[in-house]
């Protein structure tokens, strides 16, 4: 049990407790928890890499639980953000093509097993792991941001939901200024998210590429 494997096992167990402040508080309280432990635990999967590169305690149980910690943030918080956001195709189509990559590779990975490293983790996936995570934390913020200016869509209708992000009822209760701000903040959530999602879909298609030789019967 080394530093950056405790890290990882506690990045593991944060991401069910991002769904689980859903579940036991109201918001916005549960956007600033669900924020600060995503935030939080993403931090540690920069640090329990480098302390575990730099004090060489790289461990086969790291590297089994990192990318399964990494997997786990992710599909676990674009399931709370699509369960608690008002339902749009904008948002369902990336997270969809997010979790079906991630399912695919793990999948692969399964079959190939420890085929000569073939499915080792890359740079662009490095990269695309990054743009998940600051995609979903920025989303977050904007159920913190939604809150902070006292505009809510809880208890609101699918109609008004619909006419407030859209942008034809910005000045509904003398608040435009206020919904033009969490206007931005979902806008810049959203295309990161779709950032993320065309690079998860390059890097699956890289690991497929791979793959193909070793998928036929006569290897």
């Amino acid at each position: 049990m080394t530093l950056p494997n405790i890290l990882t096992l506690l990045r593991l167990l944060a991401a069910p407790g991002v769904a689980v402040m859903f579940l036991y508080f109201t918001r916005p309280y549960a956007d600033w928890f669900a924020l600060i432990l995503f935030v939080s635990a993403a931090i540690t999967d920069w640090f329990d890499g480098y302390l575990a590169r730099s004090w060489k305690q790289e461990t086969r149980l790291g590297a089994m639980l990192d990318p399964i910690a990494d997997k786990a943030m992710v599909v676990i918080a674009l399931m709370v953000i699509v369960g608690y956001s008002p339902m749009s195709p904008w948002l369902v189509l990336p997270a969809t093509v997010i979790l079906f990559r991630e399912v695919f590779v793990s999948g692969l990975r399964e079959f190939l097993g420890d085929t000569a490293g073939l499915l080792k983790v890359t740079k662009l996936a490095k990269w695309k792991t990054t743009a998940q995570m600051v995609a979903i934390a920025t989303l977050f913020a904007q159920g913190v941001f939604e809150h902070y200016f006292g505009m809510s869509t809880m208890g609101m209708d699918a109609a008004m939901v619909d006419a407030i992000l859209t942008g034809a009822e910005e000045d509904v209760m003398g608040l435009g200024w206020k919904l033009t701000g969490m206007h931005y903040t979902w806008y810049a959530g959203l295309g990161l998210l779709w950032l993320a999602a065309v690079l998860t879909l390059i890097s699956g298609a890289d690991y497929l590429l791979k793959s193909l030789p070793y998928l036929r019967d006569d290897r």
